[in-house]
């Protein structure tokens, strides 16, 4: 049950955070950018800036989508710098 709602977790932040950036990713990527996009946010925010909320990264409540989308839309950043992604 945990993939389950990983995945569903992870389509919502993926789309979420396609919207935000104005991109075009299909099922399958939003689902991919929101579940590493969501570790990363996690990383990012909580462990290297040490704000304590964003450990809930990926998880299905407020904090949790804030900071997942943070950290989807950051990697969405990421892969267009590095012309991975297009627009």
């Amino acid at each position: 049950m945990g993939w389950i709602a990983a995945i569903i977790v992870g389509a919502l932040i993926g789309w979420i955070a396609e919207k935000v950036m104005k991109s075009d990713m299909g099922l399958l990527m939003n689902i991919v950018i929101g579940i590493i996009g969501s570790s990363l946010g996690r990383w990012v925010f909580g462990d290297l800036l040490g704000i304590g909320s964003a450990h809930s990264a990926g998880s299905l409540n407020a904090s949790g989508l804030l900071f997942g989308v943070l950290g989807a839309s950051l990697l969405i950043f990421i892969l267009r710098f590095f012309k991975i992604m297009k627009s």
